[in-house]
């Protein structure tokens, strides 16, 4: 895979005015579409390294691929990016070189960081810079295939006269190191701090120039790592990366139904039910708790942790309703296991059979498997991929799956399942509880 070579003759730093545009030019002469469709860049995917990451990006980094990787402070953007660097340096030709340039550790700080984390490689160098110009003069110098820049709020352009990390600063910094990359076919990695509320920090058109935004995120003091694409021009955007936060760094759950589902073997408990969830093409097992128990305040509380609690307050309205279950006295608490989120729908059956349990105090079945949405008339509706939900069930060692009475004669057989389908939740709970 060529680079094109590196020019950044007459590419000054220009003035405010012309901005990062007079800095690299990235421009091309009129071709027809058969003759852009030959170059082979587009259809070229260099993997990373790491399988979680991979599946993410759709297989691995485009040449001339600009990301931009955002999280809160402390999720370990830069470990993970370390830790990339490091497997796509090791895993390439000694001529694939990878540049880390950071603005916020010096380069003993770097290494010591490196050094915790095992990273050796001799295809990977080190740079703690914050200049634009100097950053630009190292690139031409050293021609790396990949840099990663932690992060872009640091950097500053010397003709602007606001201070880093500004919405000047990071536009005409961020477009010049794209520039730069869209013209040589050299891969880059922005990492870029969020605000309070969670939101990337800087000017938005920050997303809209490049190719790729990641977020990395989690619950708080939970070691659950999820890295989600928000945009993504080479690849799907409803995947996940799953990573657990250790002593030596970031590691791959690439088992993910097991990480969830670690307990599954303890004894069946009131309130606990496992369904199956889809992450764009990844099925995962997934466990949800409940717990109702009355109270003495005239407004019980409802509260949902990893799922959406408007969707949670209407389950519970549409059991009140078709199980003739009394909550109005009631404390209710659902959450999801692992410090995940999840907006899936087929996740609704398992939460009402959750609730249903934890209110009658009786212990649901542990070798079934719930999966089917619920409507607000008590129906269960069939949910999309459920052959792969089903499948994954069965590789974990369920033995009876409850789902939509529509959807049984879709389903392959052999899967291993017990197939028992219901058309509404009284018939669900009539199985589940003999009412």
């Amino acid at each position: 895979m060529e680079s094109r070579p590196f020019s950044l003759a007459g590419m000054g730093c220009g003035t405010a005015a012309g901005g990062a545009g007079g800095m690299i030019d990235f421009s091309s002469e009129s071709v027809p579409l058969s003759q852009a469709l030959l170059s082979p860049q587009l259809d070229q995917r260099t993997a990373t390294g790491m399988v979680e990451f991979d599946r993410l990006l759709g297989g691995g980094v485009v040449a001339g691929q600009v990301c931009l990787l955002a999280g809160p402070p402390g999720i370990g953007k830069s470990t993970l990016m370390l830790q990339a660097a490091a497997k796509f340096a090791q895993a390439g030709p000694a001529e694939r070189k990878v540049l880390y340039i950071t603005g916020e550790e010096s380069l003993k700080q770097l290494s010591s960081r490196a050094a915790r984390l095992g990273v050796k490689s001799e295809s990977l160098y080190l740079l703690s810079e914050t200049g634009l110009a100097k950053i630009l003069g190292a690139v031409e110098k050293l021609k790396p295939w990949l840099i990663i820049l932690d992060s872009v709020q640091t950097v500053y352009h010397p003709e602007l006269a606001s201070g880093p990390g500004s919405v000047a600063q990071v536009r005409e910094c961020a477009a010049a190191l794209l520039r730069l990359a869209k013209s040589t076919d050299m891969a880059a990695f922005f990492l870029g701090h969020v605000t309070k509320d969670g939101t990337l920090a800087g000017p938005k058109v920050l997303e809209h120039i490049v190719d790729t935004v990641l977020y990395f995120d989690t619950e708080r003091h939970d070691l659950l790592r999820v890295l989600r694409a928000q945009k993504n021009r080479f690849g799907p955007t409803d995947e996940v990366g799953l990573f657990s936060m250790g002593e030596q760094g970031l590691k791959e759950v690439k088992d993910a139904s097991s990480f969830f589902i670690a307990d599954r073997d303890q004894k069946a408990q009131a309130g606990r039910s496992i369904s199956v969830t889809l992450e764009g093409s990844r099925p995962m097992l997934i466990e949800l708790q409940s717990l109702v128990v009355s109270t003495k305040y005239p407004l019980p509380r409802r509260m949902a942790t990893g799922l959406d609690l408007n969707r949670v307050l209407v389950l519970l309205a549409a059991m009140e309703k078709h199980l003739r279950l009394r909550l109005e006295d009631r404390d209710v608490f659902v959450s999801l296991s692992g410090g995940v989120r999840l907006k899936d729908p087929a996740l609704d059956l398992a939460a009402c059979m959750a609730v249903a349990a934890s209110a009658r105090d009786k212990a649901l079945p542990a070798d079934w498997i719930m999966v089917g949405e619920v409507g607000l008339l008590g129906e269960v509706s069939r949910v999309p991929q459920l052959d792969n939900r089903l499948r994954e069930a069965a590789k974990a060692g369920f033995k009876k799956a409850l789902i939509a009475g529509r959807a049984v004669k879709d389903i392959q057989r052999g899967l291993g399942l017990e197939l028992v389908g219901v058309s509404s939740l009284q018939e669900a709970a009539g199985i589940l509880f003999g009412i």
